[in-house]
């Protein structure tokens, strides 16, 4: 039976995607900083394990209680909308040692393995905000485009080892705690050339109506990154993130 480890699974798109990995008879090992055993089903398939993806003796520990592993889910990250010129420099480093460097982390950590064995999967979840420049979300986006780039450039490098790499780039998701957690390091609500702009940016987060991305719409793409060896390699996940993706490509 194959076993899957996904990173950052205490909620939203993380949780769902572990709940989904178990519903179709797969080992999974769900990893969070905080475990908490009452999130998902209890499954003789299922490992909780704590994960905090900055700090390398909890990464080795996760994967050595994991054992072998046959895809890699990278999800664990979190957002922070702010100016550029404002963002704070601690959260600038913060979101680029939890989105970008946690995420290379891991995949260092288990990409020896896949290739020793010629087998495996690393699927990262980024963002369609890395498609075309927003305002308010510069850093954040840097970090996650960050990502992408990786991972191309990992693509090129597994193919020869038959390891194959995906991104999954979901759209505005309500079902996320991307918005909690960005809105306390907001910065510019005082400033009068930034307030406009910030008002507008929350009024259309908070908005639910329009295309949207659902926690069950990633899982269902990393699912398809799983299982069809056919899959390109960036995967748009969400009505809105189709709508992104076809507008990006264009000429």
């Amino acid at each position: 039976m194959p076993t899957v480890l996904i990173t950052g699974c205490s909620s939203g798109f993380g949780l769902e995607t572990a709940k989904m990995f178990l519903e179709k008879g797969w080992n999974v090992v769900a990893t969070m900083r905080r475990p908490s055993s009452d999130i998902l089903p209890v499954s003789d398939h299922l490992t909780i394990l704590p994960l905090n993806v900055t700090d390398p003796d909890s990464i080795r520990d996760a994967f050595a209680q994991a054992g072998d592993i046959d895809v890699l889910v990278n999800n664990a990250g979190f957002g922070a909308a702010a100016p550029v010129e404002l963002i704070e420099p601690e959260t600038a480093r913060e979101l680029f040692e939890t989105n970008t460097l946690g995420t290379l982390a891991t995949m260092q950590e288990i990409l020896p393995k896949f290739r020793e064995r010629r087998s495996g999967t690393i699927i990262n979840v980024t963002s369609t905000v890395t498609l075309k420049p927003l305002p308010l979300v510069g850093v954040y986006r840097a970090s996650k485009a960050a990502v992408n780039a990786l991972t191309e450039s990992l693509a090129v490098e597994m193919k020869p080892f038959g390891v194959r790499v995906h991104i999954v780039l979901p759209g505005r998701s309500p079902a996320t705690s991307f918005g909690n957690n960005a809105m306390p390091h907001l910065r510019g609500m005082d400033n009068t050339d930034y307030k406009p702009m910030i008002e507008g940016m929350i009024a259309g987060f908070r908005k639910e109506s329009g295309p949207l991305t659902y926690a069950a719409d990633v899982a269902a793409a990393i699912w398809r990154a799983t299982i069809d060896p056919g899959a390109p390699l960036k995967i748009a996940a969400g009505e809105d993130a189709v709508q992104w993706m076809a507008e990006a490509e264009q000429p």
